[in-house]
């Protein structure tokens, strides 16, 4: 299969040429000193073509224009511009979002990014393509009463269990820890995991992972230094005191583990069904 050229047809445009064929037209336009950005117009060119056509196009920004970032703007639902991008070396770098018309995305490739044929390339172009799911970390912390810790929170009326979003690179353990030091002013020991909790989407929320964390009571009399942008105050609870006042997931992942403390997962607001059973 031979090499893709391009041809210039004057005013930023470019033919993609395959031969003695033209597949179609790119337009590489120069937004400042550092940064070009290019769109394709490719009709029903099929992939690996298609994404050659945009790799080239990148690979002359850089080499001919001087620019240091290559960036285009691809509509969520043009799957095959989605994915020529991708395969080109192009990472999302975030959403534009529109009003009656479908979000478009923004991607871009570096000059100094490794090349889309490489390994590193193409570790890179599928870790920024994968879900990026939110991983929540929470303590599940009972009195020598059974009674379980619950925050009352500044930011939503229901109480909920300590504990909050895993940050990038941190696991889920060290995050309960952090939580509990952040929220607390407690040094938590933590003695396992408890349940991992799927969490569908709710309201303005993507699904997330819940990991559920047993952890070490200290003295309920001791005192706690409270973050106050985002607790109120901490309440040990019974069962009739959660049912009254938590989160409805809560309430759900309580009751879940007092019916079987040893089911280790979960699916909020669903009945999870093992496929192969014992």
């Amino acid at each position: 299969m031979a090499d893709l050229t391009l041809r210039s047809a004057g005013d930023d445009v470019y033919e993609v040429v395959d031969g003695d064929r033209v597949l179609g037209t790119v337009t590489l336009v120069r937004e400042d000193t550092r940064t070009a950005s290019v769109r394709w117009e490719l009709g029903r060119t099929e992939e690996p073509r298609r994404s050659q056509a945009v790799n080239l196009a990148i690979t002359h920004a850089f080499d001919e224009l001087g620019v240091t970032r290559v960036q285009t703007l691809v509509s969520e639902d043009a799957v095959a511009d989605r994915r020529a991008a991708a395969r080109a070396g192009m990472r999302r770098d975030g959403l534009i979002r529109q009003v009656d018309a479908p979000d478009q995305e923004l991607l871009s490739r570096l000059a100094d990014d490794p090349h889309p044929h490489t390994r590193e390339g193409f570790v890179a172009m599928l870790n920024a393509a994968l879900p990026k799911k939110r991983a929540i970390a929470q303590a599940l912390v009972r009195d020598a009463e059974g009674r379980v810790l619950l925050c009352e929170l500044t930011y939503k009326r229901e109480w909920d269990l300590p504990g909050g979003v895993v940050d990038p690179g941190e696991s889920p353990a060290d995050a309960v820890v952090r939580e509990l030091r952040e929220e607390l002013g407690v040094d938590a020991r933590v003695r396992g995991l408890r349940t991992v909790n799927w969490l569908p989407p709710w309201s303005a929320w993507d699904d997330a992972v819940l990991f559920v964390f047993d952890v070490e009571a200290w003295d309920p009399d001791a005192p706690l230094t409270l973050q106050p942008t985002e607790i109120e105050a901490v309440h040990w609870c019974d069962r009739d005191l959660v049912r009254e006042r938590a989160t409805a997931a809560t309430i759900e992942l309580l009751d879940s583990l007092d019916d079987d403390p040893d089911d280790t997962y979960r699916e909020a607001g669903h009945v999870f069904r093992p496929t192969v059973e014992d």
